[in-house]
């Protein structure tokens, strides 16, 4: 068996007040991310299957259903479930997903769409208080801003079409891990010292805290008795009890009497919750066609018209690490997000020009925009006739997230992107989970300057927009080529983009594209990670008219690329995940 399994243990850098003082809906001025440092390069090799997770744990729950013969749905199943035992911060069955789903037999790819809903008595005014709009984190923290989950009813609707093992066998490792115990990673502990205002209710308080109020030292053991116990009864009764019997009522009580901050979530909206599925998004890039989840993610048209348009100029010509390069990227990144925060929002509530947006011709004329000297102002295009439909949305979207990529023995494959939004979600913790923030993905006001209604305001039953980007590219045969995404907020997009890139145009082997420097431009300013350009080619950028920040950019990138008859697997080296595989 070939694996590779690491802890990035390296410093971590954050600055709390930067978040505790953001402006309210701002989502240029929101960087909470924190970032751990570099370890080696990880990486693993395998011919039968292969997963690739955030969390070691996670990708051995993974690899214990795929050595099974579970399907690569099942071994996603197992590692969602560790992962919101593990790595609670980020992701978990309190919150929601996007997931892709190739079924090798049928040479089909499904996309399932677990985003959280807004509660029905919310209107488009939710987050307005005295005329204003409120700060985010007062409105976050708390029942407030707690959307309905999706990720159980997403997950038992893929196990249900794309599943080989029980259902219940998928939440063994997660049920003895949490009965068990398991030691408080690094990354956990920082975690829960540097995110501001963690520890504001007392089931979370009590639980990743000491009597002192210190949180838990690395190395602590720490068992979760009531998750173990949600889980037992979610593996024996299904999916119902979460969202029509006690889990139901226990996570609408919380919701409505949250002390400071109640929100109105019932339990009919926890009843009605219907997980999703859409056509994925393709698109060409080169010889390829890039795959994504569809709205209320944006990440398939965005990650699609991102690519799209690079196709476009001569890639061959300039180098990784170069300013011609690096200012491509950024220019087209700039336009595909001036659509994005244009058009995107939930298809079920507004019109999406999707196809039109990662349309050839369209993105071959906003590719024309683009200067390769010179760095342009970006504004959205007209994609099939919508720009009388114009609404600019404005949401912070933060991190946390996660992503996974899964291949197994049957040549099926996902990639997997899951989310309780930022680190803690509410802060509300119910039956052993935490409970997202997702509300706060909405705009925070529902029109814009010119009084037009926003695509992504909140209104009831609603999706809010999401930069989940879990992709599959597959090959000019249709065979699969490669499984990618990462969590962090809407840098997802060019995290994502940006590795797809330096694999299938230049070249790079797929764990080295991750370990590569990241490069953002999400419309107010160039972010680049210190180590991804050297300071003549970084001067060379500021040259072209770029503003540029050096900063650690906190990607979670989990792929797998499959070549050859083999699977190569890389997890990301700025957080703790693996790739393990036979």
């Amino acid at each position: 068996m070939n694996r590779f399994q690491l802890f990035p243990l390296s410093s971590f850098l954050f600055s709390a007040a930067a978040l505790a003082s953001l402006p309210p809906a701002t989502p240029q001025e929101v960087q909470p991310e924190i970032a751990t440092g570099r370890s080696e390069i990880k990486s693993a090799v395998a011919s039968k299957y292969m997963a690739v997770t955030a969390n070691p744990h996670a990708s051995a729950a993974a690899e214990q259903m795929l050595a099974k013969g579970g399907s690569a749905v099942d071994a996603a199943i197992a590692a969602q479930l560790v992962l919101g035992l593990v790595e609670p911060q980020s992701s978990g069955i309190g919150g929601g997903a996007f997931m892709l789903s190739y079924r090798a037999d049928q040479k089909k790819l499904y996309s399932y769409d677990g985003r959280e809903t807004a509660p029905m008595a919310v209107d488009e005014n939710y987050f307005i208080r005295d005329g204003q709009p409120r700060g985010f984190l007062d409105a976050v923290i708390g029942g407030f801003s707690v959307g309905v989950p999706g990720a159980m009813r997403m997950l038992a609707l893929a196990h249900q079409r794309d599943g080989k093992l029980p259902w219940k066998d998928l939440f063994q490792p997660a049920i003895e891990l949490a009965q068990q115990g398991f030691e408080v990673s690094p990354r956990l502990h920082e975690l829960l010292e540097q995110m501001p205002r963690v520890a504001v209710r007392p089931a979370i308080s009590n639980y990743f805290f000491g009597k002192d109020g210190a949180p838990l030292p690395v190395g602590y053991l720490l068992k979760n008795p009531e998750y173990a116990a949600t889980l037992r009864q979610l593996a024996k009764e299904g999916v119902r009890p979460f969202y029509e019997g006690e889990i139901a009522e226990a996570i609408v009580d919380a919701v409505q009497n949250d002390p400071e901050n109640p929100g109105k979530m019932t339990r009919k909206d926890m009843a009605s919750y219907r997980a999703k599925m859409r056509e994925p998004v393709c698109s060409g890039f080169l010889t390829y066609e890039v795959c994504g989840a569809a709205a209320p993610s944006s990440g398939g048209t965005t990650v699609g018209a991102l690519l799209g348009m690079l196709q476009h100029f001569p890639l061959d010509k300039s180098a990784v690490g170069s300013a011609e390069l690096t200012h491509l990227f950024v220019e087209a990144s700039e336009l595909a997000f001036a659509d994005r925060n244009t058009y995107s929002a939930d298809p079920d509530f507004v019109e999406v020009p999707t196809q039109a947006m990662v349309a050839a011709d369209y993105l071959a004329a906003r590719a024309k925009l683009i200067n390769p000297a010179k760095a342009q102002p970006a504004s959205a295009g007209d994609p099939a006739g919508f720009a009388d439909k114009r609404q600019v949305a404005q949401s912070p979207e933060l991190p946390n997230t996660s992503h996974l990529s899964i291949i197994d023995q049957y040549g099926n494959g996902v990639s997997m992107t899951t989310s309780i939004e930022t680190g803690f979600g509410s802060r509300l913790m119910v039956k052993g989970f935490v409970l997202n923030n997702q509300l706060t993905d909405f705009s925070f006001v529902p029109t814009n300057a010119d009084k037009q209604k926003v695509a992504n305001r909140i209104e009831p039953g609603k999706r809010p927009r999401s930069s989940m980007s879990p992709t599959v590219v597959f090959n000019k045969d249709g065979s699969l080529r490669l499984l990618v995404g990462s969590p962090g907020g809407s840098r997802i997009i060019d995290y994502t983009a940006r590795t797809i890139l330096y694999h299938l145009a230049k070249g790079m082997p797929i764990a080295e594209a991750i370990h590569a420097g990241n490069i953002t431009a999400i419309g107010y300013q160039v972010e680049v990670e210190p180590e991804a350009l050297a300071d003549t080619e970084l001067k060379r950028l500021e040259d072209m008219g770029h503003t540029v920040v050096q900063k650690e950019l906190n990607s979670g990138i989990h792929a797998i690329a499959l070549m050859d008859g083999k699977l190569y697997g890389g997890a990301d080296t700025r957080r703790e995940g693996s790739a393990v595989g036979l």
